[in-house]
């Protein structure tokens, strides 16, 4: 706490802990949206998307120290590959399991191991860790904390995209088709809709969000084996405390899981996940579809 003082002085070590959860929070908004969105709308557990958020890391790592691109075309190449990689993941293997929740757990499963060994034979062991944007480093005074712009702008990101999303899921045609094609499938046939392309959009948006998130948590957590695994719990928690589907639930989720995970490091690291899933198992038992889920029919 002392060199925390000395640094930003008047400013008590949980101001910090708060900004660093906000900003953890908008992270896990960009790996739990894309969950959100493939569980709530399609009903797949894919639990392939914390093996897609490190992908998305290391792509991007890549494009960015040994290819040397700029940032954000890295962010978008990475994106665009962990998108068509999951396009691949629904097309081939999921869409065959449609209806079977157990097969596509075990599936999915299946292929997040493989994911990690094969991150780990391209990639190795050793962390792999990038700089900030050049536009974006440095520092920004914020309640009085001078604060890394990098994270800022992480917060901001992750309420960009979810109002792009939501105007995207209820202001567009897209999006109408996309809610009658989970709520009627066959009646949406009927009309002319292709059901199975749009869950094919809908899986490579949410692979392309967890790979972007990847790359975007890169300069902060870095990349390495064990980040999937590290990263999944945390975006279920999130989902089920939020609701699935509901893209305000996700981002709310994120910040509360944001919270209670940097603070009860701090304060009881020896319960720290016991105080992390308490809230899943209190809601799963008071309010199952979650704080902002619609109830089944």
């Amino acid at each position: 706490m002392a060199p925390l003082r000395a640094i930003t002085p008047g400013v008590s070590m949980w101001t910090i802990l708060a900004i660093n959860s906000v900003t953890f929070g908008g992270l896990l908004f960009l790996l739990s949206a894309g969950f959100s969105l493939i569980f709530g709308l399609m009903r797949v557990p894919n639990l392939t998307h914390g093996s897609m958020f490190m992908l998305g890391g290391y792509i991007g790592s890549t494009a960015i120290v040994t290819w040397h691109l700029p940032f954000w075309l890295a962010a978008a190449l990475a994106a665009a590959a962990v998108a068509v990689f999951g396009g691949v993941v629904e097309r081939l293997l999921l869409r065959r399991l449609a209806g079977s929740v157990l097969a596509q757990v075990l599936v999915t499963l299946g292929i997040a191991f493989m994911v990690s060994d094969f991150c780990l034979m391209v990639w190795g062991g050793d962390p792999i860790s990038i700089d900030t944007p050049s536009a974006l480093s440095g520092g920004t005074r914020t309640l009085g904390v001078y604060f890394p712009t990098y994270r800022i702008a992480i917060i901001l990101i992750a309420v960009v995209i979810a109002a792009l999303l939501w105007a995207l899921l209820e202001r567009t045609r897209l999006g109408a088709m996309i809610r009658a094609g989970v709520d009627d499938p066959e009646m949406a046939r009927v009309v002319g809709i292709r059901v199975s392309r749009l869950f094919t959009v809908v899986f490579c948006l949410g692979a392309a969000l967890a790979g972007f998130g990847g790359i975007m948590g890169a300069p902060i957590l870095s990349v390495y084996p064990g980040l999937d695994f590290a990263m999944l719990p945390l975006a279920l928690v999130v989902v089920i405390l939020g609701g699935t589907g509901s893209l305000i639930g996700s981002l709310v989720g994120s910040i509360v899981i944001g919270f209670i995970y940097n603070f009860g490091l701090v304060l009881l690291p020896q319960l720290a996940y016991f105080i992390l899933f308490l809230p899943m198992v209190v809601v799963l038992v008071l309010r199952p579809q979650g704080l902002f889920g619609r109830a089944a029919p």
